[in-house]
């Protein structure tokens, strides 16, 4: 006899004919299911539930490890069968049973074997490689999802908004045309603020008659780990809400389920319209094999909730129907549980992941061939204009450019159209290219985020805009979560290659305050595989950005380009009309690739290594500093992220002295990673230092700078480094200067 409450219950029913029963009395003929289909489902639903027994067995031998289940929520293998294999499925983690299903509408797939493997953390797992237990395949059209509470949404809104844009368009991407996006969560995901602003922002594109075939499926078992959701809440927030149609089900009936579930498909492959499929089910066995839920829940309580076990209602509904008897019930479940076990033994002993090198192969995505077409720059309407001009200008031209050569790039965010950005970066491209390609979304920084990553996966290369740095930091576990995680977890099989433009950083001159000029990237700088590129000038900003949308079209990488927001309409460098940093647009081929550096001067003095706004400051200190015969070289990073921190040794080296100028917060700084590099390659201690800015907030108004490094704290710093050689030269030990920031912008 099973160890398992579950098992006993399941076998107590079957002996005493004792089924529960569903309150809808569907027959198969009014569902559309056959008896051998009924059979089938039943067939995923007990793998299902197998594989969650076993998978606790193999944990207490120490053989898997995350034994997080689908028990309870096995209806959705009706939901499965409902829609084709290749429309695009976005799964909750308790949905093993859909996934199953899935399997069966594709011969050649092996479900115990690929899911066992993924338990036990294997690197024959075709899909995650043995990272993560994830529920994805690639040739079932699933895509991995992390457990990250709802971040799915935000990029199924993205992926169906994605089919009607390639109908558009007259193309297509991963997906057919006619293709519906599933997404599925948990009842107490369906508050998190994510879910809400997935749920918002597909309703408003509806709302206004875009096409967005979403079915978004809300698994109802009652319970978020120990908090009980309150009755009818979920319903109550969606029945009437505008733009979706609402439609419930009893996910403990198959037959119900499955009917339901074909009206959702209907409604939004043909109306192409969202909808919201409620499905009631229940949790049993807790939230995961750790979670002890005697704490939290009575014995009664505990009782009720196996008692609406789905595979009760389903067995009875097998036996009702004439279907299978009791004993083929249970000998079909017995069964299964053996093939599951025999499995198993095998895949305990296949291969792990061993070191860090394996673990981390599929951080990087593959390359693919790459969709530029030629355009000819030379015809009127596209000719280049070569007068030299602002970063805001050129990176217009750039994007024009990019628009013509890549048919498959599309810009989103708030304002970009229309009015065409906040700073005029994208003015008139909307009316060029159309509204679909030029995006005005609702402010919602996480939709945002979510429409580029669903419309990248679905084959186009985005760049979406965030409106201001600041603006990120409510979104961004959409790049942390969601875009970063899809190769690794995938092992490059799914990818969203795309470009972030974020204005940012600080000096802006006439409106500031730290929601406009913040200046925190650590938390761009630490998520694997992300690239971020700040240019300083106009002709790089060109360079760069050009560079990251080769990079997302044929290396299909995530690429952040932080545009610092005071540099944008800059002209001059010293005095007003003296044009000095106003530059020509360097042309369509013009790239500047990862951990290539600027450099201006060959000075040995002094070397200041800077970037953004730094490089602006250095460039006014250099004028005073030459008058007092400092021979000065300036070094600009350009990227961010994947510094080539043996090419920036190279450059500085030869230098008496090198200083960091670091405009943005000193604790977790870039010149943290830049001191940390040169001392590794054998710089002594001695000749390094920071100017970074305070560990601050931006304020308002004439104070806005003085956090930050200015002209005259550069020129201070650089003075007292270059006028004290002797002390540097006799090499006494000396900690590494760091200069607090002061002084405001010259």
């Amino acid at each position: 006899m099973s160890s398992f409450p579950l098992e006993k219950r399941l076998f107590e029913v079957l002996r005493d004919a004792d089924w529960p029963s569903s309150a809808q009395a569907w027959s198969l003929e009014k569902t559309g299911l056959t008896a051998p289909a009924l059979v089938e489902l039943f067939e995923s639903q007990v793998l299902s539930r197998q594989l969650d027994l076993h998978a606790r067995r193999l944990q207490a031998r120490g053989e898997a490890f995350y034994t997080i289940g689908s028990s309870g929520h096995e209806g959705n293998a009706a939901i499965a069968a409902a829609f084709r294999v290749a429309d695009p499925a976005l799964l909750h983690y308790r949905d093993a049973a859909f996934l199953i299903q899935r399997s069966k509408q594709l011969p050649g797939q092996t479900p115990i074997f690929d899911m066992l493997l993924s338990f036990a953390a294997s690197s024959a797992d075709p899909i995650s490689g043995g990272r993560h237990k994830v529920l994805g395949s690639k040739a079932l059209n699933v895509p991995p999802q992390t457990s990250t509470i709802a971040s799915h949404l935000p990029k199924a809104v993205g992926m169906a908004h994605s089919f009607g844009l390639w109908r558009r368009l007259g193309g297509q991407g991963e997906w057919p045309n006619d293709s519906v996006a599933i997404c599925s969560f948990g009842d107490a995901s369906f508050n998190h603020s994510t879910t809400q602003g997935a749920i918002n922002a597909a309703a408003w594109a509806a709302y206004q008659g875009t096409p967005m075939p979403l079915v978004m499926v809300c698994e109802d078992n009652g319970i978020g780990i120990s908090t009980l959701t309150p009755a009818g809440w979920v319903e109550q927030s969606m029945r009437t809400r505008p733009g979706f149609h609402y439609l419930s089900c009893d996910g403990l009936d198959l037959l119900d389920t499955y009917r339901t579930a074909r009206k959702a498909e209907r409604l939004a492959r043909r109306l192409k319209q969202p909808v919201f499929l409620h499905m009631h089910c229940v949790r049993l066995m807790g939230h995961a094999g750790s979670d002890a839920q005697q704490a939290y829940l009575s014995p009664q309580q505990i009782k009720a909730f196996d008692a609406r076990d789905p595979l009760l209602y389903s067995a009875g509904l097998l036996v009702r129907h004439g279907v299978l008897k009791a004993d083929a019930i249970r000998s079909l479940y017995e069964h299964i549980g053996q093939q599951v076990a025999e499995v198993a033994e095998v895949v305990i002993r296949q291969p792990k992941l061993d070191s860090a090198k394996a673990v981390m192969a599929s951080i990087v995505p593959p390359s693919r061939p790459g969709r530029r077409q030629p355009v000819e720059h030379q015809s009127v309407e596209n000719k280049i204009d070569e007068t030299p001009a602002t970063m805001a200008r050129l990176l217009n031209q750039s994007l024009y450019r990019l628009m013509e050569e890549y048919p498959h790039l599309v810009m989103a965010g708030e304002d970009v159209g229309r009015k065409g950005g906040v700073y005029g970066v994208t003015q008139r491209l909307q009316s060029r290219y159309g509204a679909y390609r030029v995006i005005d979304t609702l402010l919602d920084e996480q939709s945002i985020l979510g429409l580029g990553i669903g419309l990248a996966q679905n084959g186009f290369v985005p760049i979406v805009e965030i409106q201001f740095l600041a603006y990120l930091h409510n979104a961004e576990d959409q790049l942390r979560g969601e875009a970063a995680t899809l190769s690794f977890f995938s092992q490059g099989q799914y990818t969203n290659p795309m470009v972030i433009r974020i204005a940012g950083l600080g000096y802006q001159k006439g409106f500031g305050g730290h929601f406009h000029n913040d200046n925190a990237i650590a938390v761009l700088r630490d998520i694997p595989g992300i690239l971020v590129a700040c240019p300083s000038n106009a002709a790089d900003a060109v360079g760069l950005m050009q560079e990251a949308v080769r990079l997302a079209d044929e290396e299909q990488r995530v690429v952040v380009m932080l545009e610092p927001i005071a540099l944008y309409h800059s002209r001059d460098l010293i005095e007003e009309g003296d044009q000095r940093w106003s530059f020509a647009d360097p042309g369509p081929e013009y790239r500047l690739p990862v951990g290539s550096l600027g450099q201006w001067g060959e000075g040995r003095d002094l070397a200041i290594v800077t970037y953004g706004n730094g490089v602006y400051l250095s460039h006014q200190a250099r004028e005073q500093l030459e008058t007092k015969s400092v021979a000065l070289r300036i070094i600009d990073l350009r990227w961010l992220t994947a510094l080539d921190h043996d090419e920036i040794y190279r450059k500085v080296s030869d230098c008496a002295q090198v200083l960091c100028v670091d405009e943005c917060r000193r604790s977790g700084s870039l010149s943290e990673e830049l001191i940390t590099g040169l001392v590794e390659r054998g710089m002594e201690s001695h000749r390094l230092h920071r100017l970074a800015a305070e560990d601050s907030f931006i304020p308002l108004g004439p104070s806005a700078t003085v956090t930050m490094p200015s002209v005259d704290a550069i020129v201070e710093e650089a003075g007292r480094l270059v006028a004290e050689p002797a002390v540097r030269a006799a090499g006494k030990p000396t900690k590494i200067k760091t200069t607090k920031a002061k002084g405001e912008q010259s």
